[in-house]
């Protein structure tokens, strides 16, 4: 078993993977100061509480998007499972041929959805991570990486409307009954929701137009279930495929290349 770490701007992820299937899945909260120790009391909490023992563990790795926080939990990690752990990055195989100006500027985490992406579905593809910031990434048909587009999450969309309506309170992001709402709060929800999914399907027929070919549209991060079910277009949700990227990836570096792990950064 592999434990995979993604460490987002709000969620740390973590995930222990066999074989590209899911064995256990936390999320616990990103904390930009907890310690090495703290994180490493938090990692091995996850494997108590699904019952696996350090031993299981043949390797480990890591995406972050919180520079601050990478090493951090490397050193958490490693100390935990005393094993070679990968931080995803320069210098790490992904097989990936990312056509952007600046190809090191792509995120990790959309590096590791892209590889799990090509690996399970037909391209060209567009993948929607919805975390706190909702990334499309755009994979054409020879399964290159093109680019893609970054715009507001669900999340900081709803903060940002309860923060600037001193009338509108917080609520949360459960389907309201209606799509015209009949309550303010029922009004808040459908047009969180229900814009977000229009977004999503606006997107992809914009973004299938500039290709000149029809997509096949994933979906993943923590928000993603909440959306895909009010999309018109035909999403497919796969909340794991961030996980499965990266055990993809580590694979890459360590069973299949012969040589040893790729060196933590």
């Amino acid at each position: 078993m592999v434990l995979a770490i993604d460490i987002g701007n709000t969620n740390i992820v973590i995930g222990g993977i066999n074989h590209r299937q899911t064995c256990f899945i936390e999320r616990l909260s990103t904390v930009r100061t907890k310690t090495e120790l703290e994180y490493a009391v938090d990692i091995q909490m996850v494997l108590d509480v699904h019952h696996v023992s350090k031993k299981e563990i043949e390797g480990c790795i890591i995406s972050s998007v919180v520079p601050q926080i990478t090493n951090v939990a490397r050193l958490a990690a490693k100390k935990i499972l005393e094993v070679e752990v990968i931080v995803l990055g320069p210098g790490v195989r992904t097989g990936l041929n990312i056509m952007m100006d600046n190809p090191a500027s792509l995120g990790a985490d959309l590096v590791a959805d892209a590889v799990a992406g090509i690996a399970e579905y037909p391209a060209p593809l567009i993948i929607f991570d919805m975390g706190t910031a909702t990334t499309a990434s755009v994979v054409d048909e020879r399964k290159r990486y093109v680019g893609g587009m970054i715009f507001p999450g669900l999340r900081i969309s709803l903060d940002a409307l309860t923060a600037h309506a001193s009338q509108l309170s917080g609520i949360s992001l459960d389907p309201p009954r209606n799509i015209i709402g009949r309550n303010t709060i029922d009004c808040m929800k459908s047009g969180v929701l229900y814009s977000a999914a229009a977004s999503m399907d606006g997107i992809v027929d914009r973004i299938e137009e500039e290709l000149g070919q029809k997509t096949t549209v994933v979906a993943t991060g923590g928000l993603a279930k909440n959306v895909v079910p009010h999309c018109r277009k035909k999403i497919i949700l796969d909340e794991n495929l961030l996980l499965k990227g990266l055990f993809i990836i580590y694979e890459k570096n360590t069973r299949h290349s012969g040589n040893p792990p790729a060196p933590a950064l």
